[in-house]
């Protein structure tokens, strides 16, 4: 079995994977969508089970030695898991109730692990026409309808009042409620699915905070673009998220920020 290339070789493969799983998602949008609950109570469409079966053949045609988690996986217990050392780990619909209200405010996510770091990640918002990637080492980039590719960078001295990016219900939690108010006058910049996390990488927002639960495969790609960007994921004692240590794939509450000279935990409860 051959080794699997360098990182950044894969980049073009999984970008263009990536476009052709949102292609499929906008035309089973333009169809009718079913949704079914999962057993943790989300929705899923038949978008999702087709954007993740095609992702999946996809990453196995590009590296055939690697294992491929998806959200849409069947459940994988971590005795199987714990001996991967390097694995894809996908979102092939990030934002499912975004897409269900047709708000255009989900992406595709696909991310490269290694040794339980993240070392590649694509976020792709096919409505949008936007794209972001990153791989470890080489920068993060954004690409959208009219521009070619874009080295972007966070914006490394959080402004005044601070733009904030959050999700639509990020209010009904009171502990996000009193972290909002210990930072003081903020701005909100509302967004769905991890392209929140994309607006802190390109600048556009200073904070992103989730008091919340999220899974791995919500956060690995983002993370990759954050980082290579000059910011962090990290979670709340500011320690950079893991992938793939435990039984659990769910996340700690996290925060993405691009000012990495303030302490953010101090505003926390």
């Amino acid at each position: 079995m051959n080794p699997s290339p360098f990182p950044r070789s894969l980049l073009p493969a999984v970008i263009a994977l990536a476009k052709r799983a949102g292609r499929e998602i906008i035309e089973v949008s333009a169809q009718t969508i079913d949704v079914q609950t999962k057993s943790d109570h989300t929705p899923v469409t038949n978008a999702d089970l087709a954007a993740s079966q095609l992702i999946i053949e996809g990453l196995q045609a590009i590296t055939a030695d690697l294992p491929v988690l998806s959200e849409e996986s069947p459940d994988l217990p971590f005795s199987e898991r714990q001996s991967w050392q390097r694995y894809w780990l996908v979102d092939p619909l990030d934002g499912t109730r975004e897409f269900i209200d047709n708000n255009g405010e989900y992406s595709i996510n696909i991310a490269l692990i290694d040794r339980h770091e993240v070392i590649l990640g694509v976020i792709y918002a096919p409505v949008q026409g936007v794209l972001y990637y990153a791989c470890k080492g080489q920068g993060a980039w954004k690409i959208d309808h009219v521009n070619a590719p874009r080295a972007i960078h966070v914006c490394a001295r959080a402004r005044q009042p601070l733009i904030v990016t959050c999700g639509n219900n990020c209010h009904l939690d009171p502990r996000y409620e009193h972290f909002i108010h210990k930072l003081g006058e903020v701005q909100f910049f509302a967004m769905g699915s991890s392209l929140k996390s994309c607006l802190v990488a390109d600048g556009s927002a200073d904070l992103y905070a989730r008091l919340g639960p999220t899974s791995e495969w919500d956060t690995a790609a983002a993370q990759c673009i954050v980082e290579e960007a000059g910011g962090q994921l990290t979670d709340t004692s500011l320690k950079p998220l893991r992938y793939n240590t435990r039984d659990s794939l769910l996340n700690p509450d996290f925060l993405v920020f691009g000012d990495v000279t303030r302490n953010w935990r101090q505003y926390l409860a």
